[in-house]
């Protein structure tokens, strides 16, 4: 046990911050990018013989978080919020990421967003992006490109000037 104690410590130092990157890019609220990760994290702690084998150990974690926000989110729309007691989600300024990058990434659909912070932030190939969202590599390659083009275009700096 100690061994795998050992083994898991270790991935998570080295994974962690890259994790919570994607998540949060994904989620764009840093309070519960953090809860998920610490979700996903106890839950690959748990599972840590058959995620230490997984071939994007690092993925399977992201991907978890991403399935526990989404439960989270449909139990959450059943529920009524109490009039004056649900407070706006705070979004803190220390993120690990460049503003404008990041509030570039938050005007991305959602499949645009996993995609990019997976490639960019985890550097995980096509095949395995497409294998941890469930969807074809071919599609992959169309959000990829997307995201590219709108950040490329939303992060131009000519984008700050404007034409008379």
């Amino acid at each position: 046990m100690d061994n795998d104690a050992a083994a898991f410590a270790e991935f998570y130092s080295c994974a962690s911050d890259d994790c919570l990157r994607v998540v949060l890019a994904t989620v764009r609220d840093r309070q519960t990018a953090e809860d998920l990760v610490a979700e996903a994290f106890a839950r690959a702690w748990a599972s840590w013989s058959k995620v230490s084998r997984h071939p994007a150990p690092r993925a399977w974690v992201v991907r978890t978080a991403l399935n526990v926000g989404a439960s989270w989110w449909r139990r959450r729309l059943r529920e009524l919020p109490l009039a004056g007691h649900d407070a706006e989600a705070r979004r803190d300024e220390d993120d690990g990421l460049d503003a404008p990058l990041l509030t570039a990434l938050r005007h991305l659909p959602g499949r645009q967003r996993e995609v990019i912070a997976l490639r960019v932030f985890l550097d995980l190939d096509i095949d395995t992006i497409a294998g941890q969202l469930g969807i074809a590599p071919a599609t992959v390659r169309v959000h990829l490109s997307r995201a590219v083009s709108t950040l490329r275009h939303e992060l131009s700096p000519y984008q700050a000037m404007e034409v008379d």
